[in-house]
């Protein structure tokens, strides 16, 4: 039998610094060119305000792009799909509103709250969950996230189906006025690209390479001595606490929480996301989540809720056509150039 020291995933050995572990799994290579569109990407970000992009719709994409890339991290590189997403983004959503609103809580400290909140519910979702496999897994997530969608409808403090409404944004530490969009907005950035840069010094360590080859070989993982659920179950508490903080974001940018945000539905639309823009990449999550709320925002208006079919019709498409996601595609053909 073959020690924990060789191959990790794809011949990675398990004691090879992140820097070495990062250059062979596909979509997750940090080449130059890969570099430049990031940075590229940011000065956009940077400016966005300033070139008449419109702050809140801009924050609410971050939002449910830091969402999306939360999911990734559970499906794209351990393998795991979840149904019960919904539950981490929209109950962190509430219980940030409540701390702000009705306790008078400062946005960071809301914001904090609702992310360990999200965090420990993922835990107790992962002890019951993980165990299982497949569509198993999948539908226990399912179940205890109606559980949780109930508990929001019924709970007093979540406001049932008016939900809490009216979330004063207030300073930040004291001191940085969230009132103002434009300041709002660069505090949703500066977390974003924190939470990604995050998310990609974890898929990118040996503790991520292991996930990797649990996704793609569990038996294996099994018999080099892995404990294989202690992984997942940290990857999925991490998962959900970075969903949490979606949710608490996109409570203080609307200032405010409804059912939507606990619905299964939700946990449908970030499953979208990751699959438009590229399971098991690093910007893919990001461009299928801008792909489907820039859908949203500019069909909502003009055919009302037809437009959950037309983006249902925009998905079979692009399943049939980008199989891998637009991102994953891209990464594809980019592999393919190379090799002629």
């Amino acid at each position: 039998m073959s020690s924990p020291t060789t191959s990790v995933a794809a011949g990675i050995p398990a004691t090879e610094t992140p820097k070495a572990a990062a250059a062979a799994p596909q979509g997750t290579g940090m080449s130059k060119s890969v570099r430049i569109v990031y940075l590229a990407l940011l000065v956009l970000a940077l400016v966005a305000p300033m070139i008449g992009l419109y702050p809140v719709f801009v924050m609410k994409l971050l939002c449910f792009a830091l969402f999306a890339c939360a999911f990734n991290l559970l499906l794209g590189f351990t393998g795991l799909l979840s149904f019960g997403h919904a539950a981490f983004f929209g109950f962190a959503a509430y219980v940030t509103a409540w701390f702000i609103k009705v306790q008078g809580w400062s946005p960071e400290l809301g914001i904090l709250a609702g992310v360990a909140v999200a965090a420990l519910l993922g835990l107790l979702f992962g002890l019951v969950a993980i165990r299982r496999q497949g569509i198993y897994f999948a539908m226990i997530t399912l179940a205890l996230s109606q559980m949780v969608y109930f508990l929001c409808l019924q709970a007093p403090f979540t406001g049932g189906e008016d939900g809490l409404q009216g979330v004063p944004r207030g300073n930040l530490f004291g001191l940085v006025p969230l009132m103002d969009d434009t300041v709002m907005y660069y505090v949703v950035l500066a977390i974003f690209v924190a939470c990604f840069l995050g998310i990609l010094r974890i898929v990118t360590s040996p503790f991520g390479q292991v996930l990797k080859m649990i996704r793609e070989n569990e038996p294996r993982a099994i018999s080099l001595g892995y404990e294989v659920d202690r992984y997942k179950l940290v990857a999925f508490v991490l998962s959900a606490g970075l969903a949490g903080l979606a949710g608490s974001l996109k409570t203080v940018v609307m200032k405010f929480a409804t059912l939507t945000d606990v619905h299964w539905t939700m946990s449908g639309e970030v499953i979208l996301m990751s699959l438009l823009g590229g399971v098991g990449t690093f910007f893919g999550p990001v461009v299928g989540s801008g792909l489907v709320i820039a859908l949203q925002d500019m069909l909502a208006d003009k055919v009302g809720e037809w437009v959950t079919v037309i983006i249902g019709v925009i998905f079979v498409v692009c399943v049939l056509a980008f199989r891998k996601g637009v991102v994953g595609e891209l990464i594809a053909w980019r592999e393919r150039r190379k090799a002629r």
